[in-house]
């Protein structure tokens, strides 16, 4: 049962395309993961990201993100021509340049798709007949959505002028998908193969301007005019005096429940044929979500509201059998909450980063109040990174929490990211997780995410140099001392 393993998005992976793909690094990476004894590979959401390149602000809740699709793979296929990859305006190794990489790479998989269907010999087109069968249910919908949108000039769905979808572009999306279900199961097949699980993430809620809301509106509380009433976010926290508006709209968990939850059954059991594992992001959104009136400046005025509870996870239950599940549980937490966790067996979250803001011996994020039943982690993609953590910069207090966490770690204080690391490693938790800013030991440039800011997320990159075999072999040993490496 005890287990390591590495939180990296896709997008953060090495390549030569301005944003991580599927191809050769991706590949190597898995290698790096084995060679270094891990058996986890954490990613986050998946799907095509939507306001501010946010994963958790995707356009569906199922499909692809089409940015992770490798041109390598579509050149080798003969959909792209070496001269094209060669038109590239020359991307940086780091960060990720969204506002240049996305009409770069639309554009060439608009020609890799008219290539595949121009030729009626291809291989692939009976795979892909069959992908489009198999997965109608949410594909067709999605396919005409993002024609659509699109054809908008990329406006929400609210504003279009043009209803009707050209049939060649809605062809083209399910292309898009196609590759990238193929190319992403090609890869999760070559890491199960060699011993790693893939733990996906899911957002518990969807955007406003996705294919979902869109399709099925009425699964949402929406006004007349298609626009939510009330939206998602949390009260002021750790993150915010003024807590987050998310913007989301809220669901009409009645009608859920009256269809049996089919929305959610359906979406988790397309997850599953991409990952092994679901991190539930905002688990406390279950058993009580903050409904925030649309149009208020903050969070503030919000008010807590009974979820679905019990009743969702039994429906999930009868339909999908055993739920693979590890509930987001940080922030304001209730003893409600826990107990609907714990009704279901979920292994919760700890951080370690959490653990050090006081000298309270109940604080459940001090490793020696881990339980075995957790994921414990160094940090977040919402977290600093642990050097950034350690060099305090604004965050108030933070000369005692590091002053705490230096004690905690004794003669692993002269350094400090590892003497964390390896505190994490020796818990009792049956699975800790490392983000690779961490084990690279970045400082605050690396950061995934800052909660409650809009602008300059989700562009950190790995440089190739960063698969380094010294850091493999440092982390081997600590899993071999800690008992984190897999059984023979």
């Amino acid at each position: 049962m005890r287990k390591s393993g590495i939180l990296l998005h896709p997008t953060s992976l090495p390549g030569d395309w301005g944003i991580g793909e599927l191809g050769r690094w991706a590949y190597r990476f898995a290698d790096f993961l084995v060679e270094s004894g891990q058996q986890l590979w954490q990613i986050l959401p998946l799907g095509p990201a939507g306001s501010g390149y946010s994963p958790y602000q995707a356009y569906s809740s199922v499909a692809f993100n089409p940015m992770l699709i490798s041109l390598e793979t579509l050149a080798e296929r003969g959909w792209l021509r070496p001269a094209e990859l060669g038109s590239s305006p020359g991307f940086a190794e780091s960060p990720v340049d969204f506002a240049r990489v996305v009409p770069f790479k639309r554009d060439l998989l608009h020609k890799a798709a008219s290539r595949f269907f121009q030729n009626d010999s291809d291989a692939l087109r009976t795979e892909f007949d069959g992908f489009c069968g198999g997965q109608k249910a949410w594909l067709d919908p999605f396919a005409r959505f993002a024609a659509l949108k699109e054809r908008n000039k990329n406006a929400a769905w609210t504003q279009w002028r043009v209803k009707d979808a050209n049939p060649a572009s809605v062809l083209e999306q399910k292309f898009i998908q196609f590759e990238a279900f193929r190319e992403w199961g090609l890869l999760k097949r070559y890491c199960n193969d060699r011993g790693v699980e893939i733990i996906g993430d899911l957002p518990i809620f969807v955007a406003h301007d996705s294919a979902d809301v869109w399709a099925d509106p009425d699964l949402f509380d929406l006004d007349a005019e298609g626009r939510p009433r009330f939206i998602a976010g949390v009260p002021p926290d750790y993150f915010s005096e003024t807590g987050q508006c998310w913007g989301n709209p809220l669901y009409r968990w009645d009608v859920m429940e009256r269809s049996g939850y089919r929305w959610w059954i359906e979406r988790i059991q397309v997850m599953l044929q991409q990952v092994d594992r679901i991190r539930l992001d905002h688990f406390r959104g279950f058993e009580k979500y903050w409904e925030i009136p649309a149009g208020s400046g903050t969070a503030a005025g919000g008010r807590w509201v009974d979820g679905p509870g019990d009743r969702f996870f039994e429906a999930l239950s009868q339909a999908l059998g055993e739920l693979p599940f590890i509930a987001e549980d940080l922030g304001y937490i209730t003893p409600e909450v826990h107990a609907l966790r714990d009704r279901w067996g979920f292994p919760g979250m700890r951080v370690l980063h959490f653990a050090f803001g006081d000298e309270a011996a109940d604080n459940p994020h001090k490793p020696f109040n881990f339980i075995r039943n957790c994921v414990a982690y160094t940090g977040t993609h919402d977290n600093n990174t642990t050097a950034g953590w350690f060099a305090g910069g604004d965050r108030p207090y933070a000369g005692d929490e590091i002053a705490r966490a230096k004690r905690y770690l004794g003669a692993d204080a002269g350094d400090a990211v590892w003497g964390l690391i390896r505190v994490l490693l020796a818990s009792v938790a049956d699975r800790a997780i490392l983000p690779m800013q961490d084990v690279l030991g970045l400082g605050p440039g690396a950061r995934m995410n800052t909660p409650a800011t809009v602008e300059g997320n989700w562009r950190w990159r790995m440089r190739p140099s960063h698969l380094d075999s010294d850091i493999a072999s440092r982390l081997y040993e600590l899993n071999r001392i800690y008992g984190r490496l897999p059984s023979k």
